[in-house]
């Protein structure tokens, strides 16, 4: 029989990687998506139920979620299909979970805060490497330095992309850099550039800031007012760094939008396992007090994909055994500051303070 819970866009790159690790687990999930052929394929491979369903249908997708508990959303981009979902969890008193990394995502969940909490349902986006890891640090640095009014946090070791990913990428170009300033999330205007040291005494390295999930929630989990996440550079993403409005304006039109991402689609469709084994990602969050005091943690990962299906299906299981919170919630919110230690290979450290 199948468990009750549905997760819905299971064909792609993410999405196969926690079908498997879901079958590994013990988990009998049923798998959804708007292309059936495609749905019943991986389902087939591991013996799940499986149900075709266009978020475009309220109706039937309404219909499909009355005997589920959970929804593991995995169907990006996540701008045009978390809303249809949302909408039909909260309508079936259906718990969400995303593996979102989009802010205006997190934005627009956190706004139905009050509607979730009268329905009993938790809205928990963002249960993948954006943005538990980062998440679970930014309140671990909150907690040692309980007056910070900032947080810089550096990302390394992502150096492979899915198609999913990067195209997500792409369809921010015309956005610019999001920060959050005075508590308010606004552009940053000429994207900041600064040096990391991620290995602690191996050297500076250049690091660019980015719209990362985290400029909305590390605010909902700590109240920290200011927020800058950055990425290690690399020289497409200091190109991106460097461009204008206007060319952000031209890369953002349909028809450039369309050839970036037919260029994405000829590529592979994500690492593979021997690539995924060898990676890492490193966290390094820098909290500073009106005083000017620093203080500096660092959470060491696997490869980002790798831990996005542990840690999505680890937050079903605990929704499954009763642990869901009603209303909006974000993975420290929901779980503490120390969910992410439950991970093999996960390593937080408290750097020597400067």
């Amino acid at each position: 029989m199948p468990d009750r819970i549905l997760i819905y866009g299971a064909t792609g790159y993410t999405g196969k990687l926690v079908a498997e690790a879901a079958k590994a687990k013990g988990f009998h999930p049923i798998l959804a998506g708007r292309n059936g052929a495609k749905v019943r394929s991986v389902a087939g491979q591991y013996g799940f139920e499986s149900r075709t369903l266009e978020l475009s249908d309220r109706s039937a997708l309404e219909r499909a979620l009355r005997d589920v508990d959970v929804v593991l959303h995995i169907a990006g981009p996540f701008s045009q299909t978390s809303a249809p979902m949302v909408d039909a969890c909260l309508k079936t008193k259906t718990h969400y979970l995303d593996i979102t990394g989009e802010i205006d995502v997190f934005e627009a969940c956190a706004a139905r805060d009050a509607e979730a909490k009268a329905q009993g349902v938790m809205l928990l986006p963002g249960c993948g490497f954006d943005v538990v890891p980062s998440d679970c640090l930014i309140a671990h640095a909150k907690e040692r330095m309980p007056d910070a009014t900032s947080i810089e946090v550096g990302i390394a070791g992502l150096n492979s992309l899915s198609r999913g990913t990067a195209k997500t990428g792409v369809e921010s170009i015309g956005k610019g850099t999001m920060v959050r300033r005075g508590g308010k999330i606004v552009p940053a205007g000429k994207t900041p550039v600064r040096d990391f040291d991620y290995l602690n005494g191996n050297g500076p390295t250049k690091s660019v800031a980015v719209g990362w999930g985290d400029v909305s929630t590390g605010f909902h989990s700590t109240g920290i007012d200011d927020i800058t996440i950055y990425f290690e550079a690399t020289p497409q993403m200091e190109q991106m760094a460097s461009l204008g409005p206007f060319m952000r304006f031209v890369l953002s039109t349909g028809p450039v939008q369309g050839f970036l991402k037919r260029r994405i689609d000829a590529q592979p469709e994500g690492p593979d396992e021997a690539q995924r084994a060898q990676s890492q990602g490193i966290l390094v969050a820098e909290t500073r007090n009106a005083a000017g005091e620093m203080k500096r943690s660092r959470l060491t990962t696997p490869d980002g994909y790798t831990l996005t299906a542990q840690t999505a299906l680890e937050i079903v299981r605990r929704v499954m055994a009763g642990g869901a919170k009603p209303g909006f919630q974000t993975p420290s919110l929901a779980f503490g500051s120390d969910f992410i230690r439950d991970f093999e290979g996960c390593v937080m450290d408290d750097l020597n303070d400067v």
